[in-house]
């Protein structure tokens, strides 16, 4: 799918419509010392056995995009739904005035 790097859309802070830079979301580095990672570390630890059974096939094909708005005004960042795609494309998009 082809998303364009400029989108025109609402922005709560302004409180009116103005155009966003858009970015593809990517997740950051998990932290080892959170409390859910510790806790996700001790339950697997044990004698031979993982906490739950290891997925012999996957029912999903694809991971759902995140897509990143930030506000070219105030810089104000909007994180947008997720949909299910397998390839996703940022393009220019020139406009005739």
């Amino acid at each position: 799918m082809k998303v364009p790097k400029i989108i025109r859309t609402y922005c709560p802070r302004c409180r009116t419509h103005t155009e966003h830079t858009v970015i593809i979301y990517k997740h950051g580095k998990r932290r080892s010392l959170a409390e859910g990672e510790r806790r996700y570390r001790r339950k697997q630890e044990g004698y031979g056995s993982k906490r739950k059974p290891e997925q012999k096939r996957f029912a999903k094909v694809t991971k759902k995009i995140v897509l990143k708005l930030k506000c070219r005004k105030c810089g104000y960042i909007i994180h947008r739904r997720g949909i299910r795609l397998k390839k996703v494309e940022l393009i220019e998009v020139i406009r005739a005035r």
